[in-house]
């Protein structure tokens, strides 16, 4: 994998496009302080994701967008495309879901900032977000510590930096970043795994009440089937006895029912003989003519009632009917044509075809006719897209009479009324005189009395038969809610039992203690609370235990997980650590060579440190068991070495020839260059990154060492390609090709490129 190109567009004092393209192993971008050439090792950090401003020599995003001039104005954005090849296919996505292909012999990353300070990034030309650049990138051994890009006065960072932060860069440089990424997503696994198994510790916690209530519930419903059984045979006894004893029963009130209104109906016969009797022989006082014709008016008021209600029904119903027509006019799909539009049509066709008459030209004639056709048209044409006037219930004539006649028939009603009410009072003052001037009877009164006594008598026996049929009904009502209750407990069954006929006599005191036996059994039944919903509670009670055994495997499980994620963060560990000391100790052969071809002897190594510190004790995770003692046990403090955890760091140990010289603090400026470089070459020579980029390295070195650092350059350019900001010819005569970077009329940066083998021949 090589860097190909890069592009910058409106970034810094790049005004203009600005492509520079790396085809060599070493590419030295040089010219005069100001002209922009660090600007470009910033368009790489930029577009590899780099999120410091102050790395990039801004306060914000706009900062970094070009401010314009005389010339040229101000961008609105800034870009930078940076391409890589890929024709051997090592770009890789940890993730599979980010939906960008790499399968291209080019990859290309891009990033714009916008004057709102909103970044945008490409891969490819597909808007992705930071996480997956800085994944691709990781995938290639580009990691986020910077260790590819060594910018001007960063080479001595590794000498400054804490133990720790130098370790970081190592392990970076080493590519062993990958094993802290695991390590810390095993962590976090870890973690979650630890939260998922409290959850399910307090799952079962919770389900175990509600299991025990479910259990004792179960036990009820136990106790319930049994009750149930015993009702079921209660029920099998009363619900024949009762349906028999209704049946019988109801036959007897229905046999002497029929008799009584037999005697009735014959005493009433021989009452009526004895009032028509009466009425033929005596003479009818002035009251009772009166009276008669009183009841007759009476009667004639009421007719002429009725038939005024009649007549307001029929009003209403035609009221209601025209109210309905009106309220579904707006459902009629065709037009209503005016009488004034088809009569104002008929008129003007009458006038055109008189005109056709009189004319003797057929031209004339075909004139006046293609003008009535038109007309037609119109007239059609209106009647299709114009929407005629709707008609108003208030405009029709028949409503408001039959509207008006409703109010007169109701008026007429209640004028009626006080008539009758009048007539009645003075019937009922008529009657009362009537029977005061009556005071002697005759002898068939005696017996008339009689009858009417016989009558009461039968009367009386027929009211007392009503209470039997009502306290029957009531038995039977009973009976029915009964049958609809051990139906819901029981089941259909019950129905069967009410068809069993029993021929023994039916004793209701017996049937009413089997009754208070069955409302016990149901008292009990519902205090058992299954109420008849067994089958719900006895599936709840299973699948509850079925969750509570699921929820302990789910317990195992996470126990299993957390092992296994202990051993494998242990492993990954080991591995960091033997991979880690493998490579210091490659680092140290490399930095010992360089170290010595630099300062002409002396020795130089990285040496392994360990820093102790205290950490509190992590919580346990405890059994189920063991949790329930928790609240009697307390936590004990971990001592000595058991609350004790270590980190590495990295230490640089030089001894200079010549010179007792063994602490870093103590170098000189151009030694700690030197150290440096020489640590950089060697981590780099060890672990080559696809391109190393170096802003002016070697700004600190004198003639001789920067031709040691020429040399060093064209060994790590075998591995590694290397693009290099330096203002030293010796540094320059050592790239393939040179781009110079130069301050335009227009104020912007302006490239110039040229091959070596070029600027000899113009050197000559």
């Amino acid at each position: 994998m090589t860097l190909k190109s890069i592009e910058l567009i409106g970034f810094k004092s790049f005004g203009k496009k600005s492509p520079l393209s790396f085809s060599t192993p070493i590419t030295c971008i040089v010219g005069p302080n100001g002209s922009g050439k660090s600007n470009i090792v910033e368009a790489i950090r930029f577009v590899l994701g780099e999120q410091s401003m102050k790395s990039l020599r801004g306060k914000g995003g706009v900062d970094l967008i070009f401010k314009g001039s005389k010339n040229l104005s101000t961008s609105n954005r800034a870009s930078v495309i940076i391409t890589f090849d890929n024709s051997q296919k090592i770009f890789s996505f940890t993730n599979s879901g980010i939906g960008v292909s790499l399968d291209y012999d080019e990859v290309t990353i891009g990033r714009e900032v916008f004057t709102d300070g909103a970044n945008r990034y490409l891969i490819n030309g597909t808007e992705v977000r930071l996480k997956d650049v800085v994944d691709l990138l990781a995938s290639v051994n580009i990691g986020s510590t910077g260790h590819h890009i060594i910018s001007q006065g960063e080479a001595d960072r590794v000498l400054n930096a804490s133990n720790k932060d130098r370790r970081s860069m190592i392990e970076d440089a080493l590519g062993l970043k990958i094993y802290q990424y695991r390590i810390k997503e095993s962590e976090r696994k870890l973690d979650k795994t630890v939260l998922n198994m409290k959850e399910v510790q307090m799952l079962r916690r919770e389900i175990a009440p509600h299991l025990s209530f479910l259990k004792k519930q179960v036990e009820k419903v136990e106790k319930a089937r049994s009750l149930r059984e015993d009702l079921r045979n209660l029920y099998k006894i009363y619900l024949g006895n009762e349906s028999t004893y209704i049946n019988s029963e109801g036959a007897r009130i229905n046999s002497l029912r029929l008799e009584l209104d037999k005697k009735a109906l014959s005493i009433d016969e021989k009452i009526n003989g004895l009032e028509k009797e009466k009425n033929g022989n005596s003479i009818e006082s002035e009251n009772i003519k009166i009276i008669k014709e009183k009841e007759s008016n009476l009667s004639g008021l009421r007719g002429k009632r009725d038939e005024l209600a009649r007549s307001l029904g029929r009003m209403e119903g035609i009221i209601e009917g025209i109210e309905r027509q009106y309220s579904k006019i707006r459902d009629v799909k065709e037009r209503i044509i005016k009488e004034s539009e088809w009569k104002s049509l008929v008129e003007d066709l009458e006038s055109k075809i008189d005109e056709a008459i009189n004319f003797e030209d057929l031209e004339s004639v075909k004139g006046i006719l293609k003008n009535i056709k038109e007309k037609l048209g119109l007239f059609l044409h209106h009647g299709m897209d114009s929407e005629a006037e709707l008609p108003k219930i208030e405009d029709n004539a028949e409503y408001l009479e039959m509207c008006k006649a409703k109010e007169n028939i109701i008026g007429e009603i209640s004028q009626v009324k006080i008539e009758e009410g009048n007539i009645l009072n003075a019937i009922n003052e008529l009657k009362a005189k009537e029977q005061e001037s009556q005071s002697v009877l005759r002898d068939n009164e005696r017996v008339y009395y009689e009858l009417l006594s016989n009558r009461n008598e039968v009367s009386s026996s027929l009211h007392s038969l009503s209470f039997e049929e009502e306290k029957l009904a009531a038995i039977k009502t009973n009976f029915e809610m009964e049958l609809a209750e051990g139906g819901a407990i029981i089941g259909r069954e019950v129905i069967d039992f009410a068809k069993i006929k029993i021929e023994e006599e039916i004793v209701r005191s017996t049937q009413e203690e089997i009754r208070r036996k069955i409302e016990r059994i149901k008292i009990k039944l519902e205090d058992s609370g299954s109420g008849g919903d067994a089958t719900s509670i006895t599936k709840e009670y299973d699948e509850t235990v079925e969750r509570d055994t699921f929820l302990g495997r789910e317990l195992e499980d996470l126990n299993k997980s957390i092992e296994s994620l202990h051993t494998l963060i242990e492993e990954l560990k080991e591995t960091l650590d033997k991979e880690f000391k493998e490579g210091v100790d490659k680092i140290n052969k490399q930095f010992q060579e360089f170290f010595a071809l630099m300062f002409g002897g002396g020795s130089a190594s990285l040496s392994i440190t360990m820093e102790y510190k205290k950490v509190r004790k992590d919580d346990e995770i405890v059994s189920e068991e063991d949790m329930e003692d928790d609240e009697e046990e307390e936590e004990e403090v971990a001592t000595d070495e058991s609350n004790q955890e270590f980190e590495r760091g990295i230490e640089i140990n030089v001894n200079l020839p010549h010179k007792k010289v063994k602490d870093l603090h103590m170098l000189s400026g151009g030694e700690r260059s030197l150290t440096s470089i020489a640590l950089l070459f060697a981590v780099s020579q060890v672990n080559p990154p696809p391109f190393l980029v170096l802003d002016e390295t070697d700004a600190a070195l004198d003639e001789a060492n920067s031709r040691k650092y020429g040399d060093m350059l064209l060994n790590l350019s075998k591995y590694s390609q290397l693009i290099v900001v330096t203002h030293n010819r010796e540094t320059m005569s050592r790239a393939q090709v040179l781009y110079g970077v130069t301050m335009s009329s227009e104020g912007a940066s302006k490239l110039l490129s040229i091959h070596l083998e070029d600027a000899s021949v113009y050197a000559k």
